[in-house]
């Protein structure tokens, strides 16, 4: 279902997941939880001062003047999605789905009017799409908060609504270099607050992806490899 601007509208047949109702209500379900969080510095300390640098890569990845049709795979706090919004071109368009409509409520309170975005009530693993739609998909900080089968069924997805020649930008975290000094620190935060995250510590990304011999990747770590950005091409 796709929502206008500024209202929310729940499509019955989307339910939220049990492991999103669990693990995460405090986080993103609650109208106070996203009052909290949706404040930049906020988001930028919980990355140790470096998602300003991950949402840039991000963008510069997806295209500077990003032309076609656009998906953004799940809300995220602070500008991000208003950064990518400034960065398409005329004609461009952006789709975001999120699972949440009080996620969805509070981006289209960030959106500037007129903005070429459409905000789809959906589930990450089951995308209202057909194949081959979008020419960029964007995934960012989505896949450490899925258990393992849906996180297969996302990265599926985001790969199956990926046109011919697309892209797909996966930003996450990654386990760190052993001289990287928050590892210590990151390593029980995790396990303790976001208990699927340490998955991205144990294996890549890729073992997740669909597999696929025209599907080529790159991989960028940041922050002592706390951090990568994974670049598909398909």
């Amino acid at each position: 279902m796709t929502l206008q601007r500024g209202t929310v509208v729940t499509d019955e047949g989307v339910a939220v997941p049990a492991y999103l109702a669990e693990v995460y209500w405090w986080a993103y379900m609650h109208p106070r939880a996203v009052k909290l969080f949706e404040r930049q510095w906020l988001v930028n300390l919980i990355l140790w001062g470096n998602f300003g640098r991950l949402r840039d890569a991000a963008l510069h990845a997806m295209g500077g003047g990003s032309c076609g049709r656009m998906l953004q795979v799940a809300c995220v706090y602070g500008d991000l999605t208003p950064r990518l919004v400034q960065c398409l071109a005329p004609g461009a368009t952006l789709d975001v789905v999120d699972v949440l409509p009080i996620q969805l409520a509070n981006l289209a309170r960030k959106l500037p009017p007129g903005a070429a975005v459409d905000l789809h009530h959906a589930d990450a693993a089951n995308l209202p799409a057909t194949n081959s739609t979008y020419d960029r998909v964007l995934v960012f900080f989505l896949l450490h908060e899925q258990p393992e089968a849906v996180r297969r069924a996302t990265l599926a997805e985001a790969t199956r609504v990926l046109k011919p020649g697309g892209k797909l930008v996966v930003v996450d975290y990654h386990r760190p270099s052993r001289a990287q000094p928050l590892r210590a620190l990151m390593r029980p935060l995790l396990a303790r607050l976001e208990p699927f995250a340490l998955d991205l510590w144990r294996s890549e990304i890729r073992r997740w992806m669909p597999s696929s011999p025209r599907l080529r990747m790159r991989k960028t770590l940041f922050c002592g490899g706390l951090y990568q950005m994974l670049e598909c091409w398909r």
